[in-house]
């Protein structure tokens, strides 16, 4: 698989954007009454080349994320020694299938993706193996909406009660796409509704699951109504990066 083309974004350019982003992750969280630490910033790296990430990493990004399996492997060599020296963790926040995950943990840190409990038993099953412990956060779809990924809001605390008692895997919490609409009510009563899962899960008591604390919600346009309901991560790649390039093939 060829790589992309280098990025035409200047490392400079992306280290003032990512300053940028961040300034607002923490005025958003200033203005829900939270401290800025409790709000991690992801950048998401779809579609960006592996100099861009690099980039990225130097301007005190510790956290990326990639969508697909394909970019995740093309990439890897050229992170690696970022990722061994803890200067950056990786998270799959895209939809992963079983016949994957092997090639995803061979590099990712964490998935945020789990939507099903088979998926879920393929991770475990390779984090046993590799001797490891995986975060996990469980997926779900608080829109409805047939093109996302995720369980179903109802479904999703027996989903995550399961994922919490698998060997290899540590539940940490969950993560959902927000509502594609412009009405900001609606799509802060998603997040809404993302918090209700966690915290119901939270006080279950079900083994595994009392640090299921995380809420990997918002991304560039809706990161403050995100972190108005609770977000613990905020998911950003255009804001950082610019417009996306046309991925690999």
């Amino acid at each position: 698989m060829p790589h992309p083309e280098p990025s035409s974004v200047l490392p400079a350019q992306i280290a003032q954007n990512l300053a940028r982003v961040r300034t607002r992750v923490d005025d958003a969280a200033r203005a829900a009454g939270r401290a800025p630490s409790d709000v991690r910033l992801l950048v998401a790296t779809k579609t960006q080349p592996a100099n861009a990430v690099r980039a990225v990493v130097e301007a005190g990004a510790d956290l990326i994320g990639e969508n697909r399996v394909q970019e995740l492997v093309a990439k890897a060599p050229d992170i690696a020694d970022l990722v061994s020296a803890g200067r950056v963790a990786v998270h799959m926040i895209g939809h992963l299938q079983r016949n994957k995950v092997n090639q995803v943990l061979a590099t990712a840190t964490g998935v945020e993706s789990v939507d099903s409990l088979s998926l879920a038993q393929a991770l475990s099953a390779r984090a046993v193996r590799d001797g490891r412990v995986l975060d996990v956060l469980v997926q779900v779809n608080v829109s409805g909406e047939g093109t996302k990924s995720g369980a179903a809001p109802d479904d999703a605390p027996a989903l995550a009660t399961a994922v919490a008692a698998l060997d290899g895997l540590r539940l940490s919490g969950f993560m959902t796409i927000g509502a594609h609409s412009p009405d900001e009510a609606v799509v802060r009563a998603g997040f809404a509704r993302l918090r209700g899962v966690r915290d119901a899960v939270v006080r279950s008591g079900a083994p595994g699951t009392a640090d299921a604390r995380e809420l990997s919600m918002g991304m560039s346009g809706d990161l403050e109504l995100a972190i108005a309901e609770g977000a613990t991560i905020v998911r950003v790649g255009t804001a950082v990066f610019g417009p996306r390039l046309t991925p690999p093939r």
